[in-house]
């Protein structure tokens, strides 16, 4: 489980593409805290640390990614150099500063335009076919790992306002018009939305 706070940003060290696809990220963590088996949020996807190391001082960690994750995720479109937003899971008495995010990404959200608005940016994107009903005005997201208020919506069209300091401290900056970004709805609209279906299914009885 994350809270959609990042707290490093990593480079795509290496992809080696086999039966599965292992990447590795270079981090500013501290990676002889990071126990192999361990969960890290990467770009909003919840990996297993698989390896780790250190070169001359650099960190780094090494994840396998199935051709799911890949099919659902932008990390296929990953290459050398790709900056990533990085968080490491939540352990017991952890703030809880952004909202409950599993790492479970639901879809491809497109960046259709970047505003400045004062000292933010005003951010619009458009959410996968399917998941506009799970999006709602002042309610959260996650997008690329980042939690995020959303303050409108119509239709399958949303938009945010990134504060400078999400904008300085994430992957935002180097986000450009056509770009994807892995969306993951709040849990609590996953299930609401289930729960209904379910419902109305069974005539509400």
């Amino acid at each position: 489980m994350f809270t959609g706070i990042v707290t490093d940003v990593g480079r795509v060290r290496s992809i080696e593409r086999r039966g599965d696809t292992r990447i590795e990220i270079a981090t500013a963590f501290d990676v002889e805290a990071v126990a192999i088996g361990a969960s890290i949020c990467c770009g909003g996807a919840c990996m297993t640390v698989i390896e780790k190391g250190s070169d001359a001082g650099d960190g780094w960690f090494a994840f396998e990614v199935s051709d799911e994750s890949l099919s659902r995720t932008s990390i296929g479109a990953w290459v050398t150099g790709t900056a990533v937003n990085l968080e490491r899971s939540l352990r017991m008495g952890d703030e809880m500063g952004g909202h409950v995010v599993t790492g479970h990404v639901d879809g491809l959200a497109v960046l259709e335009s970047v505003e400045p608005a004062g000292d933010s940016h005003r951010i619009q994107l458009l959410a996968p076919d399917g998941l506009e009903g799970l999006v709602a005005e002042k309610g959260s997201v996650a997008l690329d790992g980042v939690s995020l208020t959303v303050n409108g919506v119509q239709g399958r069209r949303f938009w945010i306002n990134l504060i400078p300091h999400t904008w300085a401290h994430t992957t935002f900056h180097d986000r450009r018009p056509g770009d994807v970004l892995n969306m993951e709805v709040d849990p609590l609209a996953r299930y609401v939305a289930r729960l209904l279906s379910t419902s109305a299914a069974s005539g509400g009885r």
